[in-house]
């Protein structure tokens, strides 16, 4: 089994009333044998063509299934007991905030502070030793997420999860003790269930690439030997943390902290490949986190960096955010009797989407078709090449701020049922309009009911 990324080119407008049906029935023609998609993207897309980024994953074999990441259920009516957002800022786009080593964490945190609950991915709060989300934030796999917005999965509240630890038999051992220590730590400083930590002698192998767009993106091969473990341990683990070795030249370590952050993380989007898999055959919570491959890297001396680049910059073992993410990750719900009851959040729950400005994949699709509201962040810059405000918005459905300081007036406003547009000045007229029927005379009724 293998994990790779394919470029399709769709002859589909965004503008297009039916994009997301057009676009689950072409991608169907055009990736073809046991292969499944387990990540997508539109990464350039004008009038009458989209530019698609798919991450595939080959070698099933018939007698294993993925959760389907194109399928779509109609949310019907919206449960508004609570004002629950989706958070996303997609892994490997260069994004200004969110694109580097946690960094767009002070946002979930104030976002959350307006929610009762905030729905994020790792992504968004992995910062290597560091993990700030707060407890109404729900740290959720991005294939998971993905699928949540399309109605297919619903997110059942935990106290907390048994987290199989899987990690490289490194042939520095340093690295091996590293993890275990790291492991360890959280057992003893927040009280993580680990039932064990699996050491593999022959590594699923990742390494980083960049797509065509300048996305971070990759290739896993030996997958399998990943999924014979995961197979043989089913039961024993509510989630599971990855830590491996990513092969990225040596030049890209040095490049990626002179960069001062203009460098799009290399590390991230093979990393979302792999996790994207294994949530998605498993449904169980994942999340990766790189092993350091040797000690000429570990030991290089990268002087004072950026500061959205500086928690990278002091981690030997960039698993405890994983760890603490993953200890109260929501458990995924795939029966849709369950998906509609009690504490169990769906689509229905979701009161907004919140995403940076350009970024077209299935999130955004759902959430047009699901009827949720999408506030686009326009300084929250990225490589998405996008138009969004050309799709077939509702009224009221679509909104674009400068920052997410506005974003989260905007999010407030709607929390208190308040129309945004209000709060601004001038306001505008009340809209008055007359309407001209058909005139009926008393005589005409009365020859209509004779």
């Amino acid at each position: 089994m293998q994990i790779t990324e394919k470029f399709l080119s769709l002859p589909i407008s965004p503008a297009a009333p039916d994009f997301l049906d057009q676009v689950q029935r072409s991608q169907r023609f055009r990736i073809s044998g046991d292969a499944v998609p387990i990540r997508f993207a539109v990464t350039k897309s004008h009038d009458g063509a989209c530019e698609c980024e798919v991450g595939i994953l080959e070698g099933l074999g018939s007698d294993l299934a993925a959760g389907s990441l194109f399928e779509f259920r109609h949310r019907g009516r919206a449960r508004n007991h609570g004002f629950n957002a989706v958070f996303m800022v997609p892994t490997g786009i260069g994004a200004e905030i969110g694109g580097h080593a946690g960094d767009a964490t002070p946002v979930v945190r104030m976002l959350a502070g307006i929610c009762d609950n905030l729905i994020t991915h790792p992504n968004t709060v992995n910062a290597s030793d560091l993990n700030e989300m707060t407890e109404n934030t729900l740290y959720v796999e991005g294939s998971i997420l993905t699928r949540f917005l399309m109605g297919t999965v619903g997110l059942g509240p935990v106290r907390s999860n048994r987290v199989l630890v899987i990690i490289d038999d490194h042939e520095d051992e340093l690295f091996v003790n590293t993890a275990v220590n790291a492991v360890s730590a959280a057992r003893a400083s927040f009280g993580l269930d680990c039932p064990k930590v699996i050491k593999m002698e022959h590594p699923v192998r990742l390494s980083a690439q960049y797509a065509g767009s300048g996305r971070a993106a990759g290739r896993v091969e030996n997958f399998a030997a990943l999924y014979e473990i995961l197979e043989k341990e089913s039961g024993s683990f509510d989630a599971v943390a990855i830590a491996s070795v990513i092969d990225v030249p040596l030049e890209y370590h040095e490049a990626y902290f002179d960069s001062g952050g203009k460098m799009v993380n290399p590390w991230g989007g093979v990393e979302a490949l792999l996790t994207h898999a294994v949530s998605s055959l498993f449904n169980l919570p994942s999340a990766h986190s790189p092993m350091l491959e040797n000690r000429d890297v570990a030991d290089a001396d990268v002087g004072i960096v950026e500061p959205r680049l500086a928690a990278e910059s002091v981690s030997m073992a960039f698993l405890h955010c994983i760890l603490k993410g993953l200890h109260r990750s929501p458990a995924i719900v795939t029966d849709p009797l369950e998906m509609t009851g009690g504490a169990t959040l769906s689509a229905k729950d979701v009161s907004c989407l919140v995403i940076p400005e350009g970024c077209l994949g299935l999130p955004t699709l759902a959430a047009l078709r699901q009827g949720i509201p999408v506030i686009a962040v326009r300084e929250n810059t990225n490589l998405m090449k996008n138009d969004l405000s050309v799709l077939p918005w509702p009224k009221g459905r679509y909104f674009e701020v400068d920052n997410y300081l506005e974003a989260a007036g905007l999010m407030a406003a709607m929390r208190a049922g308040i129309d945004p547009a209000t709060v601004r000045r001038p306001l505008a007229p009340t809209m008055v309009e007359k309407f001209t029927g058909v005139h009926h005379s008393t005589g005409d009724r009365h020859r209509a009911v004779d």
